[in-house]
């Protein structure tokens, strides 16, 4: 049933309890409290817990963002949106996020890598500061609410135009009706509010995955699961092989897996390729260099001065890995893939096997079938286009008092704290324009 009640006003109603929503919240309610004009902030979330993926994120320790605080650099790291995100990293970026939970008394930390967590460990410290932090500003939150519908409500002349929202509110067992002059779209890939955007005039870049890992069956890397090198180089080779493949290459730390290939490597280079692996379902060449940055020279010339040692003559080289990333279960099966016999010693391996063992440890080809099973926190590339969008203040370019932030839009970053980072710079903006009513 509908509730009979009058229709609710609210100033700002957010649409989406995840990081972008309660970061923009959080932003609009305070920067109204500064301005003297405190207004009446509305955070509506779907599911029974709000930053659900906050939660989840880092396997439960979150990467809040990354110590990238170059603007430039920063966008390098964002397969679709590096332009858009330009400007606006220059507004609000990780030093600034830094700053931001330092002042409300969480501090991040760096790893090696540049992905920045809470000293804590935990993302429950993250979601504790949100969660303060919007209490502290006033700003209400509906949890297993769910959008029914959204229409634009003309204007009178004297008065602003606002929107008019149709909620269902499980715990109510009830619809709602609420009127708010801003309304943000913070829902991440949810097709019904792409349906819904698409329906108020804006064009939506169809969803695919992004940050995936790739199914790949193949007796190198069979009962290998576990097995890693601590940076490897990957590229995609188009079909026929000539064909230029319209991203860059990716290195990092690779995994084997039970099904397949995984690691930091991988997931990058699966961002990069997103629509283009969808475009080909999921089916490519994938050529690994176990030993990156070497090439394949070089290796050929360091495994002929091994070979060439006196003392290697009657050692088998299946036995022992020649470089020590590689672990000597992978290396066993490289050298068979190559031609090299366990019962052979080296003085007995032909120059023609060990080029086709320089080849497989630098530019072996391995076919990618498929992509792994989602986890809770994959990512999507597609969403709402970004030249409809002011990147400036967030807010659609097409329809007034619509703003956007986070993964709605057509952006998405690699792993490593980046995604994070986007939802807090995209937030940070909406709700700073949306507080000046």
């Amino acid at each position: 049933m509908v509730d009979e009640q009058v229709e609710q006003e609210w100033d700002v109603i957010v649409l989406g309890g995840g990081p972008a929503g309660y970061f923009a919240a959080i932003r609009c309610a305070e920067s109204a409290i500064d301005n003297g004009s405190p207004l009446r902030v509305l955070v509506v979330e779907r599911a029974r817990r709000s930053l659900g993926k906050v939660i989840i994120s880092g396997g439960e320790r979150c990467n809040v963002t990354h110590a990238c605080f170059d603007p430039a650099r920063l966008v390098t790291y964002y397969p679709r949106g590096s332009a858009a995100l330009r400007g606006a990293f220059s507004r609000f970026q990780p030093r600034d996020t830094v700053n931001w939970f330092e002042k409300r008394g969480v501090i991040l930390k760096t790893e090696e890598d540049g992905r920045m967590f809470p000293v804590t460990d935990s993302s429950k410290t993250i979601v504790d500061c949100l969660e303060d932090a919007a209490r502290r500003a006033g700003v209400t939150v509906w949890n297993q609410a769910s959008l029914l519908n959204i229409d634009r409500i003309s204007a009178l002349p004297e008065q602003a135009a606002r929107f008019r929202i149709t909620l269902r509110r499980d715990t109510l067992d009830s619809e709602q009706v609420l009127s708010a002059h801003s309304v943000l779209f913070a829902t991440g890939s949810e097709s019904f509010c792409h349906n819904i955007l698409a329906r108020l005039g804006h064009t939506i870049e169809p969803p695919v995955p992004s940050l995936f890992t790739f199914k790949i069956t193949d007796v190198r890397i069979a009962e290998l699961a576990g097995l890693s090198v601590p940076v490897a180089g990957l590229r995609f080779v188009g079909d026929p092989d000539s064909e230029k493949v319209p991203f860059p290459p990716q290195q990092g730390a690779l995994l084997i897996t039970h099904w397949g290939l995984s690691g930091p490597a991988i997931l990058r280079l699966s961002a990069w390729g997103a629509r283009w692996l969808y475009e080909r379902n999921y089916q490519a060449g994938l050529l690994v260099n176990w030993l990156h940055p070497l090439s394949v020279e070089l290796v050929y010339e360091h495994l002929s001065k091994h070979r060439n040692l006196p003392e290697n003559n009657r050692k088998k080289p299946g036995a022992h890995s020649v470089f020590p990333q590689i672990p000597v279960r992978l290396w066993k099966r490289l050298t068979e893939a190559a031609g090299i016999s366990e019962t052979q010693n080296w003085a007995d391996v032909s120059r023609l096997c060990m080029r086709r063992l320089a080849e497989e440890l630098t530019m072996g080809r391995y076919d990618v079938e498929g992509k792994g099973i989602f986890k809770d926190e994959f990512v999507t590339c597609g969403g709402v286009n970004l030249d409809e969008v002011d990147f400036k203040t967030m807010q659609s370019r097409l329809v007034a008092g619509l703003y956007f932030a986070g993964e709605i839009l057509d952006i998405d970053g690699l792993t490593g704290g980046f995604n994070f980072q986007n939802a807090w710079t995209t937030g940070w903006l909406a709700g700073g324009a949306m507080a000046k009513l």
